[in-house]
C-alpha cells in the first residue's frame, strides 16, 4: 500500500480542529490540581513536573488541553500503559482539568542534549523533514523550539530522549495507536532517525 505523499500528511495535521478543553464552561482549579499531583503523580513526574526518571515524561510547561486528551485516552484504554490506565481510572474530569493546568503552569526545566553526536542529524529531520521519505518536518506541527500548539499539538522541547525514542517506536510498531498520523510518520523512520530526532528534541528549550 503507498502511503500519503509528504504534503497530504502536513495538509491533515494542520486542519486537525482543536480539542476542546472547557467545554462545560468550568474553571480548571490548579491548587486542587497541586493537591492531586503531591497525591498521585508526583512520583514519577516530578511535583514541579520535571519527571527525574527519563523513562517518564516530563509534564511541566505541557498544553493542558494535550494532557486532558492523554488522560481521558488512558482511562477509556484507546492509548495503552497499565500503569497510567491505572492512575487515570479514577479521575473526574475535573480533576484531570485541575492537574493538566497545574502541569501547564510550571517551569519546563533546559535539559540539552545526552548525545551531541545525534543532533545535527536530528536537526535536519526536525526542521526539514526526510522528503525521500515522506517524513515532514516535525517543527510543521510542534514549532521550531517544540513549544507546540495549544489545543492541537503538544510540546516536545526539552523532553527526554529516551521517551521520545519509545513514543516514536511504539507508534511504529502500532502498539500506541492513539494517532493515526504519527503512526504514519515514525513507520517512515529508521531506528537511527527516531534517536537522533529525540536527542535533538531534548535539547529543544
Amino acid at each position: 500500500m503507498r502511503r500519503a505523499p509528504v504534503a497530504a500528511i502536513i495538509a491533515t495535521l494542520l486542519m486537525v480542529a482543536p480539542t476542546a478543553f472547557a467545554a462545560d464552561g468550568t474553571k480548571a482549579d490548579p491548587a486542587k490540581g497541586k493537591l492531586l499531583v503531591e497525591q498521585v503523580c508526583a512520583a514519577c513526574h516530578g511535583i514541579d513536573g520535571n519527571s527525574a526518571a527519563s523513562a517518564n515524561p516530563s509534564l511541566a510547561g505541557q498544553h493542558p488541553e494535550y494532557i486532558v486528551k492523554q488522560l481521558n485516552e488512558f482511562k477509556a484504554a484507546k492509548r495503552k500503559n497499565p500503569v497510567m490506565m491505572g492512575m487515570a481510572a479514577p479521575l473526574s474530569p475535573a480533576d484531570m482539568k485541575n492537574v493538566a493546568e497545574y502541569f501547564s503552569a510550571q517551569q519546563a526545566k533546559d535539559r540539552g542534549a545526552s548525545d551531541k553526536a545525534l543532533i545535527e542529524a536530528g536537526k535536519k529531520i526536525y526542521r526539514g523533514g526526510i522528503m525521500a521519505k515522506g517524513v515532514p518536518a516535525c517543527m510543521a506541527c510542534h514549532g521550531p523550539s517544540g513549544a507546540g500548539i495549544p489545543g492541537q499539538y503538544p510540546r516536545m522541547g526539552g523532553q527526554h530522549s529516551a521517551y521520545t525514542l519509545a513514543q516514536l517506536t511504539t507508534f511504529r510498531s502500532g502498539e500506541r495507536n492513539n494517532n493515526t498520523v504519527m503512526t504514519d510518520v515514525a513507520a517512515r523512520l529508521s531506528d537511527a532517525e527516531i534517536k537522533a530526532v529525540a536527542e535533538y528534541i531534548q535539547a529543544l528549550h
